[in-house]
């Protein structure tokens, strides 16, 4: 039993070193699902594979692209989903990653719904999301979460349960969830708060076995980098660069994880 255990937590780590080789662009996936590449990173947003994301399966968007059909997105959440502090509405990330999703499954079509609102909290994205998922009919939604329960001091039990609960929900309509952190800035990185958002948001992640956008770090190590400034004049919201870097973020960490429907299982 000892050797099977150990057997199979090897193959769970061969399978995320393998998706974190394509995240960083140095691992060619498989030649499927309409000869997808791995999406590119602009130089400027370029960060370490384990700083973009922590893989996961995504198994609706996954039977999505092996039946050649459209894959619908909704993009959900608060100001980050919006854009604010974008040129405009064609700068924010649902609009560039459904352009950078196109590009990459050429033959196919992606729609990315934007339903961000400006200045919500977790409990009041989630009562609206069964709407919005009943009107839209996603494969996959993209929860940005957290900034502003952190900013409002949500009690964090009270966040993880919500955010726990909507996840489940999510996981019983057949629609695969994608969590996306706290954005980086130094405002943010002395937050209390905001720390502790950020632990319940991954600690929510493994707990469910979602995939995890880890905004905070790969913005971070781009600003240790001083490879281009991605925040707009409030020093809280993203400007057009900050924008793209998070479409190609995302982008990659889901064409990773739905390339290879394996990675990130749970544990026996």
């Amino acid at each position: 039993m000892q050797v099977k255990a150990a057997s199979a937590r090897q193959a769970v780590v061969r399978r995320c070193i393998h998706a974190l080789g394509l995240l960083a662009g140095i691992v060619t996936p498989p030649a499927k699902a309409q000869e997808a590449a791995t999406p590119p990173l602009s130089p400027s947003c370029r960060a370490p594979a384990s700083d973009i994301a922590i893989p996961a399966p995504l198994p609706h968007m996954t039977a999505a692209l092996k039946g050649a059909r459209t894959i619908r997105v909704l993009a959900i959440g608060s100001s980050s989903t919006v854009g604010v502090g974008a040129s405009s509405p064609a700068k924010n990330y649902p609009a560039q990653l459904e352009a950078i999703l196109e590009r990459t499954f050429r033959n196919l079509d992606v729609v990315v719904v934007n339903r961000g609102v400006s200045g919500e909290v977790a409990a009041q994205t989630a009562e609206r999301l069964r709407r919005e998922v009943a009107e839209n009919k996603p494969d996959l939604v993209l929860w940005q979460v957290g900034t502003n329960d952190a900013l409002g001091r949500v009690p964090i039990e009270g966040f993880k349960s919500v955010v726990r609960e909507a996840m489940q929900w999510l996981k019983g309509q057949a629609v695969d969830t994608v969590l996306i952190g706290l954005q980086y800035s130094p405002r943010v990185a002395q937050d209390e708060s905001a720390t502790a958002i950020r632990r319940a948001i991954r600690d929510l992640a493994a707990e469910e076995g979602v995939l995890l956008v880890r905004r905070y770090e790969a913005m971070q190590f781009i600003a240790n980098a001083k490879e281009g400034e991605l925040l707009s004049g409030d020093d809280l919201h993203q400007n057009d660069l900050g924008y793209r870097c998070m479409a190609e973020h995302i982008a990659r960490a889901l064409v990773v994880s739905a390339l290879n429907p394996t990675v990130g299982v749970a544990r026996p």
